[in-house]
């Protein structure tokens, strides 16, 4: 659990503050995402592709490298009874999962000019209990400390940003009326299940892993669709400025 130990010059008891004002945060970003922005060409684009390289970055340099350190650890995996190949199962999972949630809901926008109510509702549902899913993580974190919440509260939000921004292409004002509140709404709730719960070290694991997988199928199918929209130095300034960060902390 996140709180398991205590660092080094930051009290104890800051650390759920901290967890607690980042869910809020990450809710919020749901809420204010996009609002008047045009993310589709100029600067908006821009902001969009960078916070894309920075959340890739998060995936490649910290997150994958936890979950895998974590899970060589782990009795259940040096016994043999779980395989390190199951716990990157899962990331592929998650990346399949959000894969054909994308299918689902580009085949029948395309029918139609916005989803069927069934669709509409499967489609956030599946993002509210991700959201929900973050949420509960800013408790759980594999590494304890305030810096390591904080970069995936940073990585958290701007991976927010895109999400929500294909959530709202494809579901337009329903998204903005309904949808937003939703995810915004389970963002808060998976937190509030983390703050009252405690982790199996090796679910978190696999929870990571998962989240992973969402977070490279997100941004990617935002990203390689369309290469003459995004940007890439911009890409690539994020992913480079959010890898120094890391590096230098």
């Amino acid at each position: 659990m996140l709180f398991a130990s205590q660092v080094p010059g930051v009290a104890f008891e800051s650390l759920p503050i901290v967890a607690s004002l980042s869910a809020v945060a990450l809710a919020a970003v749901h809420l204010l995402v996009g609002e008047g922005v045009d993310t589709d060409t100029g600067a908006g684009r821009s902001a969009l592709s960078a916070a894309g390289g920075a959340a890739v970055a998060y995936v490649f340099v910290l997150l994958l490298p936890e979950v895998a350190h974590f899970a060589a650890q782990d009795p259940r995996v040096t016994a043999g009874s779980v395989t390190e190949e199951a716990i990157y199962g899962v990331a592929f999972a998650g990346f399949v999962v959000f894969y054909g949630l994308e299918v689902l809901v580009a085949r029948t926008t395309a029918e139609q000019s916005s989803p069927p109510p069934a669709v509409f509702w499967a489609y956030t549902a599946v993002f509210a209990l991700y959201s929900s899913l973050i949420g509960y993580l800013l408790f759980h974190q594999e590494l304890p400390g305030v810096v390591n919440l904080l970069l995936y509260a940073v990585a958290m939000g701007l991976h927010f940003t895109i999400t929500d921004h294909g959530i709202r292409r494809h579901l337009g004002a329903r998204y903005d009326r309904v949808g937003r509140w939703v995810l915004a709404g389970a963002t808060l709730a998976g937190a509030a299940v983390g703050f009252l719960t405690l982790g199996q070290p090796l679910v978190i694991t696999g929870l990571f892993a998962f989240v992973s997988g969402g977070i490279i199928l997100n941004v990617i199918k935002e990203e390689l669709p369309h290469p003459r929209r995004g940007r890439f130095l911009s890409f690539l300034g994020g992913a480079v400025a959010y890898t120094l960060v890391v590096a230098l902390i």
